[in-house]
Parts: structure tokens; sequence; C-alpha cells
């Protein structure tokens, strides 16, 4: 399934007129999972606006756990989770979050418990459906066997497969939802300049990768320019893996958002196409000498 990731429209200061209508089409044509943070700044406060009115419409999943100036107390206490959880509400314009989940912390706080426990207590006073964390590699399998985990949010792409053996499994064995998020590689195969404001060097990493796997769209039966059919590939090799039950990508653009339904609507890679993926990362990780863990 095919999910809007909120991340894009903050931290890019999307106009809140365009940010309504890629909102509001999403959910008229049918993809309602919407994706936030606390720390996309502004994200929270442009999806309220653009379709709090609809809030039946569509499931809602916020993070929190980060310190910030107009919330009390430290990062990942108790104190900060609950009055993240009240901003969102109030910023969200609802009276629920459907998940709420702990926003890529360490393993030594998800093991000392009180993190999780704010948000089971928020969960208990039914401000909060479903708990989770989002994160990467061996904290994010610890996340998913503790008990009120509903939900894994991780990465998980053809640049980045690192998570589809070490957290997928644990998942699936624990009855854990799959949220992947960077399922297009945050665009890996256009050219750094070409990236807008952060995400310049937040691409740098899957960027790098991609140039290793020296893979080419005709190789794998694709015809067409690079920065056409490489989207689709990447979106529908995320949506192959069995586990994973949304895919969420950000955009500001409404023509990224028809061509992303579109992609979905096509299915599955063919198997065939999936294990030259897998084999070009495989093959470019061990050249590199150092393990391709997944990215936070």
């Amino acid at each position: 399934m095919l999910g809007f990731g909120g991340a894009p429209v903050g931290y890019l200061a999307t106009d809140t007129r365009d940010a309504s209508v890629i909102l509001n089409t999403l959910l008229d044509r049918g993809v309602n999972f919407i994706d936030t943070a606390a720390s996309y700044s502004g994200s929270e406060d442009l999806i309220g606006a653009a379709i709090g009115h609809r809030r039946d419409d569509y499931v809602l999943l916020s993070k929190c756990g980060q310190a910030f100036d107009d919330i009390d107390g430290a990062a990942w206490s108790a104190q900060a989770i609950a009055q993240t959880v009240d901003r969102a509400l109030r910023r969200l314009r609802t009276d629920h979050l459907d998940i709420m989940i702990l926003h890529s912390c360490e393993i030594d706080i998800l093991e000392a418990g009180d993190a999780m426990g704010a948000l089971t207590a928020a969960q208990d006073a039914g401000k909060v459906r479903f708990v989770g964390y989002s994160g990467d590699n061996e904290t994010a399998a610890f996340a998913a066997g503790l008990d009120a985990v509903s939900v894994i949010e991780t990465s998980i792409n053809f640049c980045d497969q690192a998570n589809i053996t070490t957290v997928l499994p644990q998942a699936e064995r624990h009855n854990v939802g799959v949220i992947a998020k960077r399922p297009v590689a945050n665009g890996a195969w256009k050219a750094l300049s070409e990236q807008e404001g952060l995400y310049a060097d937040y691409a740098k990493t899957y960027s790098e990768r991609f140039a290793r796997m020296a893979l080419k769209a005709e190789d794998l039966g694709f015809d067409g320019n690079g920065t056409v059919v490489w989207p689709e590939i990447a979106l529908r090799y995320t949506l192959s893996q069995s586990s994973v039950g949304t895919a969420i990508v950000g955009t500001t653009k409404l023509s990224h958002v028809e061509a992303n339904i579109s992609t979905a609507e096509k299915g599955p890679l063919d198997k065939a196409v999936i294990a030259e993926l897998n084999h070009a990362f495989q093959q470019a990780e061990a050249a590199s000498g150092e393990a391709w863990l997944g990215q936070r």
C-alpha cells in the first residue's frame, strides 16, 4: 500500500495551498495513510490545516521523543513525550492519533522503558491507538520484539537492504506491522545538485551506493530516461517486500503524486529484477569493504 510521508512538505516549507491540494488529492485517490513527525518543521500544522476536516478518511501517524523549545523535559523523557503527544493532537486537529512512534532513539532508551511507557500511557488514555518505533538495524529488530510495539517504521529500498534481513523477519515473527520509509531511495540516481534543500546532504549515502552498484535500467528490462524509470523501479522494489504493509513517499509536487499512484498500481517487480537489484547491492557492499547498514 502507498502512503504519504510528511517530511518534505515541512522541511521544504511548502505553501499551505499546495500542501492542501496534494493531501486532498491523495485522499480522493484512495491513498489514506499519512505519516508525519514532531520534528518535521511545520508538517503537523500543514496536515492539520489541509485535511483535519477529513479526519475519518485517513490513518494518521506521528513520531516523538526529541526535546523541543516549547516542550518541557529532556529528550525521551515521559514528560516530553506526553506533551508532544498533546501538541500533535492540537496541530493535527484531532482527538486521537492512530499511531504514535518513538523517532529513532537508541536501544538503551528502549531497554530503559520510560519512553515506551509514556506512549502506552497515552494509549491507555485514548489519545493513541497503537504505538511503535521508527529506526533501523538491530535497534529496530529489538523494538519489534517488545510487547507494546505494534508498528515498526524502517528504511527499505534497493540501496538500503539491511533491514530486509535484520528487521523484517523479527516483525513478521511478532506480528508487527511494517512501514517502509525512504522507499524511493531519496532519488539516489539524481545528482546531489538537483536535490532540494537539506536533501542534498540527506541523499548522499544512497547516491554513493547507487553509483557503486553501477546499475542500468535497460539491463533490468526498463526503457526510457533514468529520471523517469528509476522512481518506478525503486518504489516497486520496496512494495515487492512481502512484509511491508505501507511504503511512505513524500513529495511537494502533485505530478509526483499521480506518478507514484500509477506506479503502485503496477504491482511487484518481476522476481528476476529483484534478484538483480539484490545481487548488485551485495556485490557493491562487499567491494566497499564495509557493511551497508540501514540509514537513520
